[in-house]
């Protein structure tokens, strides 16, 4: 039964295209200073959005809302929206390519409504769809642009996959029972990072690119999601929720975390009302100096 539920928590976290609570919800879009250890808000609206990236020039802040993603200046301004052709369905799993000129959505698609991974050209477009099978969530995108990172469910089971852009055959790189989800790579292309509850808890590993060596990174009480590296491959930043909850809801108190990504002292950097969309894909700018994240408040 609770992997039942834990299965329906994951769908329900990436399925995030309508407002996910009936109540009524304020949205901030947030950069982290490391250097000062200061917020600073971008934007702020009524209307539920997720998921910021940071374009690769460093002056835009790139996020999802109610099926459509949009683009705004970091230094704030108006939200602009991104044409995304057919793909309206947009969930918060979206990135930006390594040489800034591709796109890549998650897209629940009609006939099934499930996701489905495209790209299209980071000015707009129609997209491409790279992935054959459905679920399939977009969580990295390698250094030298040639492959895509993924989670996905295949026969009840959710794992890390990757795909040639060019979307020829997935490529299964894990396979222990339970969830594995939020694939990233280490800037230097020889590993991923992900969080797997296959210890009992929700906690950060990381593997090399072809699946070998997982090995886990976090410990402690938290359960843990989302692992980005930065840029320069210092540090990973992560967003951990309190012992006692179970997936990747919403409207939650959590904590963003961050530690050497050689080892070492996991540091809280602020805690947030927030967790489904706040720092679900990568959002380091990228002089590694800061980070985009999502904050949200009941009213």
């Amino acid at each position: 039964m609770k992997s039942i539920h834990l299965i329906y928590l994951v769908l329900f976290s990436h399925y995030s295209i309508c407002q996910v609570s009936q109540e009524k919800i304020e949205s901030s879009l947030e950069i982290y200073d490391l250097k000062t250890a200061k917020r600073g808000t971008v934007y702020k609206n009524d209307q539920h959005f997720e998921a910021p990236n940071w374009s690769r020039d460093g002056k835009l802040l790139v996020y999802n809302s109610l099926g459509k993603i949009y683009t705004i200046p970091v230094i704030g301004g108006k939200p602009e929206l991104l044409n995304t052709g057919f793909a309206q369905k947009c969930n918060n799993d979206h990135g930006i390519s390594p040489d800034g000129k591709q796109f890549v959505v998650s897209h629940h698609e009609e006939s099934s409504g499930k996701s489905m991974i495209y790209t299209l050209p980071m000015s707009g477009g129609e997209p491409t769809l790279i992935t054959k099978n459905a679920p399939s969530y977009w969580h990295g995108w390698s250094p030298d642009g040639k492959t895509l990172a993924y989670c996905a469910e295949r026969n009840g089971e959710y794992d890390i996959y990757t795909i040639d852009v060019d979307g020829s055959e997935e490529t299964k790189l894990t396979s222990a029972k339970g969830l594995d989800d939020g694939p990233d790579y280490s800037p230097d292309g020889k590993f991923i990072y992900f969080n797997s509850v296959r210890s009992g808890k929700m906690k950060i590993w990381k593997m090399k690119t072809d699946g070998s060596d997982q090995t886990q990174v976090t410990f402690d009480e938290y359960n843990d999601w989302f692992a980005h590296p930065s840029p320069d491959g210092k540090w990973l930043v992560f967003v951990s929720y309190e012992p006692e909850v179970e997936g990747h809801p919403a409207n939650k108190n959590v904590k963003i975390r961050i530690m050497p990504t050689k080892g070492g002292k996991i540091k809280t950097l602020f805690s947030l009302f927030g967790g489904q969309g706040t720092i679900n894909v990568p959002s380091w700018s990228p002089d590694s100096k800061k980070f985009a994240f999502v904050s949200y408040r009941l009213k």
